[in-house]
């Protein structure tokens, strides 16, 4: 497989640098959660559950970003210092849990870590659409691979320093974010497509929905969202769920959490080259029918035997995230170029608000629902999805 071909005469290294640090950057997102069945053995830390922490990030990234949108920053700024800058404070961020804290004071920090990932994740999606205006959704696939094994990286990385602490967890992945952000501002200048937004005009925010095209784009990739961070934040629970189904089969470690969550990160990358056969809208609704299924036979999956559901989960895992880079491919050609950047972050920002009520839902349901069935609460995401993307709408996506 190559990489796409960016503008003629640019650097060959511009996608691979970009790449690098959105995978270094994002492996801040679930730094927090992956150590917190360590943290948990300490007393300081009695009362925090993954459902709030992982909250925590999505609350301070959903003020980043609406913050970030008003302002026009990815528009008006230097992508590429916003991104250095966001990725030093939110590194810092992270560290600050190595120091013994209250409950609150490590919420607030993954808060703050949140709202510095508003300048990474989208921010790095602007530059890369800076440089791609032709094989967008491909490049995008990259990219959202990338996410994805970064915020798989802090499972494996507890997985592999099984006797070290909590802290050298955090600390390397402090480390690692900070790094990718150097190497991108070091490799990577502005793209030859960037437009260069003028500055704050609230009312840019509405008018970007008032294309159809982009409207329908935008809500199939909320439905995606409802689905894909509780399905990641939950996948330890879905696990010791089936251990505790099928006692003296053994047991699945962070390992597989992160085998599962990092199973889309090559998914990603295979739908962008898909998507150059069958267009964006049809690859991503594959994926979204993928995924409902696998939410709406969810009971039936932990009944499976342990090789079976792990193939399970593994498929479930590629197809919760291989939509994402294809919506925002969309996302990002429907709207105004000077608008491109607040468009994704925009866009962004929303879906990851309703990560938060999908998180909550379901950790509420957790006091009431048997936990063999609360996957089931996943699937209104994915089915609304493939309905507002319904074919009758191909050609207005497209």
């Amino acid at each position: 497989m190559s990489l796409p071909t960016p503008a003629a005469g640019r650097p060959w290294w511009v996608l691979p640098a970009i790449v690098f640090a959105q995978f270094a950057g994002t492996a801040l997102w679930f730094a927090g959660n992956a150590v917190l069945p360590d943290m948990l053995r300490e007393k300081r830390f009695a009362g925090l559950d993954p459902g709030s922490v992982v909250s925590a990030v999505q609350l301070g990234f959903i003020l980043g970003t609406l913050g970030f949108a008003l302002l026009r920053l990815a528009d008006r700024v230097a992508a590429v210092r916003l991104f250095l800058l966001c990725a030093v404070l939110g590194s810092t961020a992270n560290a600050g849990l190595l120091p013994g804290l209250a409950p609150a004071a490590v919420l607030a920090l993954r808060c703050a870590t949140g709202l510095c990932l508003a300048g990474i994740y989208p921010v790095g999606m602007k530059i890369a659409a800076d440089y791609y205006e032709q094989g967008l959704g491909r490049a995008l696939s990259y990219l959202v691979g990338a996410l994805v094994l970064g915020t798989a990286l802090p499972h494996l990385l507890r997985w592999l320093s099984v006797g070290a602490s909590w802290q050298a967890v955090v600390l390397a992945t402090s480390v690692l974010a900070l790094a990718g952000a150097v190497l991108l501002w070091v490799l990577v200048a502005d793209g030859p497509y960037r437009r260069p937004g003028a500055g704050l005009q609230p009312g840019v925010l509405w008018q970007v929905f008032r294309a159809r095209a982009f409207r329908q784009a935008a809500l199939g990739y909320f439905g995606h969202m409802w689905e894909l961070y509780t399905f990641w934040a939950f996948v330890p629970l879905l696990l010791a769920t089936h251990s505790a189904l099928h006692p003296g089969a053994g047991s699945f470690g962070p390992g597989w959490s992160f085998a599962i969550i990092a199973a889309g990160g090559p998914a990603c990358v295979a739908g962008g080259y898909l998507a150059q056969r069958w267009g964006s809208l049809r690859t991503a609704r594959l994926a979204l029918a993928i995924s409902a299924a696998a939410c709406l036979l969810s009971p039936g999956l932990l009944l499976l035997p342990g090789p079976a559901f792990a193939a399970a989960l593994l498929l479930w895992g590629m197809a919760v995230v291989a939509d994402s880079p294809q919506f925002s491919a969309l996302v990002a050609q429907r709207a105004p170029a000077a608008a491109k950047g607040t468009a994704l972050t925009l866009v962004t920002c929303l879906g990851f608000a309703l990560t938060i009520v999908s998180l909550q839902c379901f950790a509420v349901l957790q006091a009431w629902v048997e936990p063999r069935y609360l996957f089931l609460l996943l699937a209104p995401g994915p089915l609304l999805g493939l309905w507002l993307t319904r074919e009758q709408k191909v050609a207005a996506l497209e």
